[in-house]
């Protein structure tokens, strides 16, 4: 007889349950629904119109000159007044575009049984561009052209990029805030200037490095733009004093060249002058070796030369903003002292200095010699020249900028506040602190911070 004092024994169908998963679920049970179709709908109306600015304004993050970009979160405040700021100002190549998918050693209108063209070097990539001068190896594949795919200008991409590649560029990381602003327009600009601080350590990335490094010439490559880098500074956008070389910068002729033509030893000129442009030949010995073919020209080839020069594009409207904002301004020329002049009258440049050809005054012809009272306007003159003019009006040296394309034009340069190899040579636009490669003189304003609508009230106020 059983027990009825005993607890009855569980059986297996009482420690089932409907189901496994609810006798072991980690999360809380469904919410038994109350409502129907109709009242959660209204419910949700009623929220969203009670949200009208789901982002509360932060005026702490508002900077001087545009937008902020960073990869994390903004923090308020995060760098220290006074910390150093870097100008990078961004120059779409309009006029030389990068054709996509093109093998470099395969012309686009190549046809089956063709001679292929001889693969080119890219312009300022390598001391020079001759195949016959550099090493027999093939050619560095090119980065595949990016501004066909999304635009050609500085596109949002384009700029989404170069922020990325500052970001990896210090090492230790540094936190980094940057900010941009479009000079020209606003819609597909060409010309962007990005404000970026604290730059590289210069104990791991020094400034003259960081404007050759190879990721940002890749960049440039990529995007098919020129990147120009500068401290900024009250002087980067207050100079005083502009100097220029004369041939292939403020004019597009050689004078020196232009001379030759008329005795027919125009090629024998042409090929010292531009090994002597490209730094290979000493400037003095071969300016008095050209020199020295021109023995028996007229004297008055000056004044026929003028109706042949051509002034460069933009130069006329450069020399005239600059002296609405009132610089001082010179031509330091290697060329002759005639034309010189003759192009400081044409452009308002208060100061033209150049060499001076000795004339025999009993036949008027030019006897193939300087003129042994004037020094020879080479590498080293032009940079004590530079300084002398800055020194006589009281202009410190950071306030000064220069211009040119020729290796007798870097000690310029590199002693300028600013110096820009204007469509220089391969060699001087490796060697050079800033390049630029475009179509019109007047881009230059644009490394001064000035935008287009300046730029034009600069032009159009001594019209």
């Amino acid at each position: 007889m059983a027990d009825s004092s005993r607890p009855a024994r569980p059986s297996l169908g009482q420690m089932r349950s409907s189901s496994f998963l609810q006798d072991h679920q980690q999360y809380k049970p469904p919410i038994p629904i109350t409502q129907n179709i109709g009242e959660v709908l209204g419910n949700q109306l009623d929220e969203k119109l009670a949200v009208t600015n789901p982002i509360s304004p932060d005026p702490e993050k508002v900077t001087d000159s545009g937008i902020i970009h960073s990869i994390f979160n903004h923090q308020a405040n995060p760098l220290p007044s006074g910390t150093p700021r870097v100008v990078a100002t961004i120059f779409y190549k309009a006029a030389h575009p990068v054709h996509p998918h093109l093998h470099p050693d395969v012309p686009s209108n190549v046809t089956f049984g063709d001679k292929l063209q001889s693969p080119r070097v890219p312009e300022g990539s390598a001391p020079t561009d001759d195949m016959e001068k550099i090493p027999r190896e093939p050619p560095a594949p090119e980065p595949e052209p990016l501004d066909h795919l999304y635009g050609p200008f500085v596109s949002q991409l384009c700029l989404t990029n170069f922020l990325q590649i500052l970001e990896t560029l210090p090492t230790p990381y540094q936190r980094m805030n940057t900010s941009h602003r479009c000079l020209d327009r606003d819609d597909q600009p060409h010309v962007v200037e990005v404000t970026f601080s604290p730059p590289p350590n210069p104990e791991y990335l020094p400034f003259d490095d960081l404007r050759k490094h190879e990721n940002i010439w890749r960049f440039e490559r990529e995007w098919n733009v020129e990147v120009v880098l500068q401290r900024e500074s009250v002087f980067r956008r207050h100079k005083r004093l502009a100097v220029f070389d004369m041939d292939s910068t403020l004019i597009q002729n050689e004078v020196i060249d232009e001379i030759a033509k008329f005795i027919g030893v125009e090629k024998e000129v042409s090929e010292i002058t531009e090994r002597a442009m490209n730094g290979e030949l000493d400037f003095s010995a071969s300016l008095k070796e050209r020199v020295g073919l021109l023995k028996g020209v007229p004297a008055d080839v000056f004044d026929k030369l003028k109706s042949v020069l051509t002034i460069s594009p933009g130069a006329r409207e450069l020399c005239r903003a600059l002296k609405v904002l009132g610089y001082r301004i010179a031509v330091l020329s290697g060329g002759f002292q005639p034309l010189a002049e003759w192009l400081a009258e044409q452009l308002g440049i208060d100061h033209a200095v150049a060499n001076h050809l000795e004339i025999d005054p009993t036949s008027q012809t030019l006897t193939g010699k300087l003129v042994p009272g004037y020094p020879i306007i080479d590498a080293t003159q032009k940079r004590s020249l530079l300084k002398s003019i800055a020194a006589e009006n009281n202009i410190p040296i950071a306030q000064t900028m220069a211009v040119g394309d020729g290796a007798n034009d870097l000690l310029m340069l590199h002693a300028a506040g600013l110096g820009v190899a204007w469509r220089a040579k391969s060699k001087v636009q490796l060697e050079a602190p800033t390049r630029l490669n475009g179509e019109s003189l007047i881009e230059i304003l644009h490394l001064l911070g000035l935008g287009k609508q300046d730029i034009k009230e600069l032009i159009s106020e001594q019209k």
